[in-house]
């Protein structure tokens, strides 16, 4: 069972299958693992102990960041996302990151943000388009069509109580005009615009 796994250069943190999405365009649908990780389908959901343990089997001077980031969406295990983000500043003194859809707030039905604070260094939020009925359609979120307007919501919350905020869509799937409308969007937010590179 793959609990942590090497990206460029950071280690990531795979807690979970479960997602509140079912993106068309998701990895998962096409591949099992990530570069060089062995299969992120887990057999069950680790406990945070077991994910701890994990960290001993690595170099940890070797990486940048600890990313919370796998085969699901990592804030359905809130608590023990931050449990372990606190193991790992305190233990390694590694910043943390979060690769998140943005909708711990529908998931929860409260405010999450604040409870990053201290902990998670970097938010990074899939915006995907800047039109709510194509994130909809894209995102096929269980929340429906008011999935759009929370995603941004907690994007300006989580401004409040982390130091970097990303919000990222996909490199040849938006138009020139769609990118800028996103580039907007960020920049009314607060937050840091990425487009990110498309993987086959």
């Amino acid at each position: 069972m793959t609990i942590l796994y090497e990206v460029h250069g950071n280690l990531y943190v795979n807690l979970t299958n479960k997602c509140s999405c079912a993106c068309t365009f998701c990895l998962r649908q096409t591949r099992d693992h990530m570069e060089n990780s062995d299969v992120l389908w887990l057999e069950r959901e680790p406990s945070v102990e077991e994910a701890k343990a994990e960290f001993e089997k690595f170099d940890m001077e070797k990486y940048s960041e600890v990313v919370f980031c796998g085969f699901g969406e990592p804030t359905m295990r809130l608590d023990a996302m931050l449990d372990i983000a606190a193991f790992v500043k305190e233990k390694y003194g590694k910043p943390t990151r979060v690769n998140t859809n943005g909708l711990a707030d529908l998931f929860y039905g409260e405010p999450t943000a604040h409870k990053l604070k201290g902990l998670i260094d970097t938010v990074s939020i899939s915006l995907n388009t800047p039109n709510k009925e194509r994130y909809y359609e894209l995102t096929r979120s269980r929340f429906g069509i008011g999935s759009f307007d929370a995603m941004l919501a907690y994007a300006a919350d989580c401004t409040k109580y982390v130091p970097h905020v990303v919000m990222t869509t996909v490199d040849t799937t938006l138009t020139k005009e769609e990118e800028e409308a996103c580039r907007k969007i960020c920049r009314d937010l607060g937050v840091t615009y990425r487009i990110r590179p498309w993987e086959d």
